[in-house]
């Protein structure tokens, strides 16, 4: 088995920072695309669920796709594979995402829908493709870089610490904005209610979090270091028994026949509503939330930048004590207690009919659970992995495209079955009620899937018919060897 010296302190930082531009992206996709173009754009809710749908189709499919291809590739010059990648997704989001915050050319707000809809698709398919790539090759490189399963935890948790980082800067930039917005107009309508008034501030927020994202990503490629690999061998090839791993290595065909790898894809699958096991809670409540603070609870607008921060201020001190709790009690019962605060919070939500500014403490249990829960989820990904490095990019892609198919699905559901076509005051329990189902009931329904993982630990079965010919030519190799053949 190889193993790798500890990375440096400097070198977790600039890996961390590789993911940065992606968390920032995805912070306002989440958080805003359903508020921007339902509530400033004023898109109905068919039209703006279809916009976030089409997203996650998009990255769900090409998810899968760029995690087979970064197995099969070997890099470009110098770079590794991974990052090869990784630069690839960059230069992607960096070219189609500050159009998505913006109406199209020469768009007002009588423009028809469907004008904007064909204008903003393309960007957004070429955002997603560029966001999947990043994503993929970024994780992928967690079982490139470390070994052990603790150091795992701990890359996993400084990749978690700066995307809430991220989040945090795209809400305080937000209220900010909101703030520097209400200062400056003596309308007070427009300080409470969004509306095609709040486009610059839309645009503005994008284009400072894609000048921070191109920063932080040339910092990832300019310090992280990745050695480049050897284009995978053939499954014809023989390859001595004393370079190989602890058993025979798994080609992405493989893991579609391992059990383990269904137990992983349906524990995150199931988390549906938290980060969809890692983001149908984390993303849907993320993108639910803004409109469950308009509507349903009647706060202003800045609300919609304040709490999603107090969330994940909330959830950087989780991330921070994810190394130790994880040493002291296990990675399975550290989940468990992740689901726990989801679920006050999903209670307080459904006893509590007029939260006002209590929704702060709120805020607070959401944001610690979900920090948990999204640490916890990927760090036994990657142990899943193991030392089987040469097909982790497509576990990864496989597992998140679960998420992000099931992700616009959801979203879509909601959307099609929302009773009102205007804020009618007979409607506010609506958003409450998805607030009170993609938390709780989802939280329910992964705490019975720990449940499996608890009595069924997550491994890989080997299995000799993956290679049964190959015994003969291993057996054919040694002789050669020994007997001092090049072969």
């Amino acid at each position: 088995i190889f193993s790798f010296p500890p990375l440096k302190e400097g070198m977790r930082l600039t890996y961390a920072a590789g993911h940065f531009f992606n968390d920032l992206c995805a912070s306002m996709w989440f958080t805003y695309l359903l508020v921007y173009y339902h509530s400033v754009l004023g898109f109905n809710d068919k039209n703006a669920g279809a916009l976030l749908l089409v997203g996650q189709v998009a990255d769900g499919i090409c998810t899968p796709l760029v995690g087979y291809e970064s197995d099969r590739t070997s890099g470009c010059g110098k770079y590794g594979k991974r990052k090869t990648w990784h630069l690839v997704g960059t230069i992607s989001v960096f070219a189609s995402f500050p159009f998505i915050f913006n109406p199209c050319i020469g768009c007002d707000e009588n423009t028809p829908q469907t004008t904007g809809l064909i204008y903003i698709i393309p960007f957004i398919i070429i955002f997603q493709f560029g966001w999947a790539a990043t994503q993929i090759s970024h994780l992928s490189l967690i079982p490139e870089l470390v070994t052990c399963e603790h150091a795992k935890v701990e890359l996993t948790s400084y990749r978690y610490a700066f995307t809430v980082v991220a989040n945090i800067a795209v809400y305080a930039v937000a209220w900010l904005l909101f703030h520097f917005q209400s200062q400056h107009t003596e309308d007070p309508s427009i300080s409470q209610n969004l509306g095609w008034v709040d486009v610059p501030t839309f645009r503005y927020l994008a284009l400072i979090m894609w000048a921070i994202g191109t920063v932080t990503s040339v910092i990832f490629h300019m310090g992280t270091k990745e050695e480049r690999d050897q284009p995978l061998e053939s499954e014809e090839t023989a390859i001595p028994s004393s370079f190989q791993s602890s058993g025979p290595l798994l080609q992405w065909k493989h893991w579609l026949v391992e059990p383990a790898f269904y137990q992983v894809i349906s524990w995150r699958s199931l988390t549906f509503i938290m980060y969809t096991t890692n983001k149908l809670i984390v993303n849907l409540s993320q993108i639910y939330i803004p409109m469950y603070l308009i509507n349903s609870v009647s706060l202003p607008k800045n609300y919609i930048a304040t709490i999603p921060l107090v969330m994940y201020v909330s959830g950087l001190v989780s991330s921070l004590l994810m190394k130790p709790v994880n040493k002291w009690i296990g990675a399975s019962i550290t989940y468990f207690v992740g689901l726990v605060p989801i679920m006050v919070f999903s209670f307080w939500v459904l006893v509590d009919t007029n939260m006002g500014p209590r929704v702060y403490g709120a805020a607070v249990l959401l944001g610690a659970g979900s920090a948990v829960i999204l640490v916890m989820s990927l760090s036994m990904t990657a142990n899943l992995i193991g030392d089987q490095r040469q097909s982790g990019a497509f576990v990864y892609g496989a597992m998140s495209f679960t998420d992000k198919v099931a992700n616009g699905i959801g979203v879509m559901i909601i959307q099609t079955l929302h009773p009102c076509h205007t804020l009618d005051s007979d409607c506010k329990w609506f958003y409450r009620t998805v607030m009170v189902i993609v938390t709780g009931g989802v939280a329910g329904v992964a705490a019975l899937c720990l449940s499996t993982i608890l009595i069924w630990p997550i491994a890989i079965r080997r299995r000799e018919s993956w290679n049964f010919w190959k015994p003969i030519k291993k057996c054919v190799v040694v002789k050669s060897l020994k007997s001092g053949s090049a072969s």
